[in-house]
């Protein structure tokens, strides 16, 4: 193709690309669209269902053009109204959070400017961020300034990089796999066992340490099984304990757990995910010895109510956590000298990511942490509150719950399980309010999870009512 063909081509091709540079009367009008959405749907939250069982359609993509108005009135329809809605303060099942408007904005201009914070080299405003954002947790959990960490999409992938620093520290690796024992709790996140597999450390030998009343890691019953595997010529290796369990909010000893652990220079780990946040409450003291543990999980977009997909990871080895992840390459080398720890993509099997940092940074500069700490308070009391509701209504409660997790069951005369499931069949059909379920000590259980910034008093209020209705009909159906 000669030249003049080429320049032809290029402004053929130039007319139809140029449309993907949206010019500033239509971003106007597209943010108008977005705003106008944004605020119908968050002032709707009060009144909106917080499960609806409907499934989605009309979603496939068509290659042809569509006006942003209709995709806004779609997304609304067949993502906002479908299952579980996220952002509504009476979602109290799982680990909610609900995504505070101040981390949009954060996404919006992170994805406008859209600067590379994986290398410091590339953008050293946006590494910083991020770093400063590692800073801050690692005073929260008064971690060493000489550990170091990094921003994930959540706690599985966190949990990976904290593993692939213990098994590369204490050298895990071909048939010595098999002779490596992890010492776990039953209510651990399911995310420890799969990252385990995902390492490869699937052939690991896994002990399941008993728990007492409330659900907690007995610690002389740890420390038995660690002596009958050194009996055994086997080695102790990792021990997991949480901070937060998912199913009853539980806080393992973390103190003694980290005791026993450096006895038998086993590597400490503490899944906080959840719980983690707490220790800026009036619950601190429950997590004495996490500042122990060789690493730690804990996510924003749970504790500190940020939209999903941002976790972290604090690990004290930083050389085991730069064997598992640094590498190089020739198209890499213009940033190849500076500080390998500046940058997230060294200590993260992440390469290329979001820049997640903002998201934290903006909201905790925005507010300060006073509004943060307030929330978290509040719903350590509103689900006591809750709890003594429900005993008015005489239903059977678990243990006195660590943080803002609890379970219930209404104690019917006969067939109790199968009542009680139906009561969470009742209750998903109604909606209003979203409750789980759980099997806990081989007794299906409804779950109360209390975490959305904008669960208050009044959702509790209306998750009791809802539950009262719905506890009826199934009377009234026996």
């Amino acid at each position: 193709m000669n030249t003049d063909d080429i320049l032809f081509k290029l402004n053929e091709l130039n007319k139809i690309s140029q449309k993907l540079d949206t010019q500033e009367p239509e971003r106007l009008e597209m943010l108008k669209n977005v705003s106008d959405y944004s605020n119908q749907f968050i002032e709707g939250l009060d009144t909106a269902k917080a499960f609806t069982e409907k499934k989605a359609s009309s979603l496939e993509i068509t290659g042809q053009k569509t006006p942003l108005p209709h995709l806004l009135d779609l997304y609304q329809k067949e993502v906002a109204e479908t299952g579980i809605n996220a952002a509504s303060g009476k979602h109290l099942g799982y680990i909610p959070g609900g995504g505070v408007f101040t981390a949009a904005l954060a996404d919006y201009i992170a994805a406008v400017t859209n600067p590379y914070a994986s290398v410091y080299y590339a953008s050293p405003g946006a590494a910083t961020i991020e770093n400063e954002v590692v800073n801050w947790l690692k005073s929260v959990f008064s971690f060493p300034d000489s550990s170091i960490g990094c921003l994930s999409s959540g706690g599985s992938i966190s949990t990976l990089i904290a593993f692939n620093a213990a098994r590369d520290k204490h050298k895990v690796k071909n048939e010595f796999i098999t002779k490596n024992v992890v010492y776990l709790s039953e209510q651990v996140h399911h995310s420890t066992q799969k990252a385990l597999r995902i390492i490869g450390l699937e052939d690991v030998i896994i002990r399941y340490v008993p728990l007492d009343a409330n659900h907690k890691i007995k610690t002389d019953s740890l420390e038995e099984l660690i002596e009958e595997d050194v009996s055994a010529g086997l080695q102790p290796f990792l021990v997991v304990a949480t901070a937060g369990t998912t199913d009853t909010g539980a806080v393992d000893p973390l103190n003694e757990i980290a005791e026993i652990a450096k006895k038998y220079t086993m590597w400490f780990h503490v899944d906080a995910a959840y719980g983690g946040f707490f220790i800026m409450t009036s619950k601190k003291e429950l997590f004495d010895g996490i500042e122990e543990a060789d690493s730690i999980i804990i996510d924003p977009h749970k504790g500190l109510f940020l939209p999903y997909g941002v976790g972290a990871v604090l690990v004290k080895d930083s050389d085991a956590v730069l064997h598992s992840n640094y590498y190089s390459a020739n198209y890499m080398q213009d940033g190849a000298n500076e500080e390998m720890l500046k940058s997230p993509a060294n200590i993260s099997p992440e390469l290329t990511k979001h820049f997640r940092g903002l998201r934290v940074w903006l909201p905790l500069q925005v507010h300060g942490i006073e509004p943060f700490k307030a929330c978290l308070e509040e719903k350590l009391l509103l689900v006591n509150y809750f709890r003594n509701k429900l005993t008015e209504l005489g239903f059977s409660l678990g243990p006195e719950p660590d943080l803002s997790v609890s379970y219930f069951w209404y104690p019917f005369e006969f067939d109790t399980d199968k009542k009680n499931r139906q009561l969470m069949q009742e209750i998903h059909a109604d909606g209003s309010v979203f409750l789980s379920s759980s099997i806990i000590n081989e007794r299906f259980v409804i779950r109360i999870a209390i975490l959305a910034f904008r669960t208050k008093k009044e959702t509790v209020d209306e998750a009791i009512e809802m539950i009262k209705s719905c506890l009826k009909k199934v009377i009234q159906n026996d």
